[in-house]
């Protein structure tokens, strides 16, 4: 699987990084475990939904809301933190467009998610 940061991606996940010191690694373990779980066995644990009202068909946009932080302890995999990022079946490539703290942010930015699709 191939997997491709934006430029507002990382951007977003440098200021988190300031305040969850594990962010980095939990993303890597998120990518390997859950990514895979969902896109190439097919195993729905509803941590990860469909974001629907784009009015994108191709490529797929999901928002992850099940992702496990160590910083946050006793939070398990409900910890807050929202990933949004593009799926090319296709092409078997994750393109990771946003991550934000629930609590600092309501909702995805749907321009930004428009403008890289």
């Amino acid at each position: 699987m191939q997997i491709e940061y934006s430029a507002e991606f990382k951007k977003d996940l440098k200021k988190l990084e300031k305040r969850f010191r594990t962010l980095e690694s939990d993303l890597q373990n998120f990518v390997t475990v859950q990514l895979k779980l969902f896109h190439k066995l097919k195993l729905d644990n509803q941590g990860i939904v469909e974001i629907a009202g784009l009015g994108i068909d191709y490529p797929k946009i999901y928002k992850a809301r099940k992702f496990a932080c160590k910083s946050l302890k006793g939070t398990g995999s409900r910890s807050g933190i929202r990933i949004i990022y593009a799926y090319y079946p296709d092409l078997d490539k994750i393109e990771f467009i946003e991550i934000y703290y629930k609590s600092n942010k309501e909702n995805e930015d749907r321009e930004r998610i428009e403008g890289k699709c």
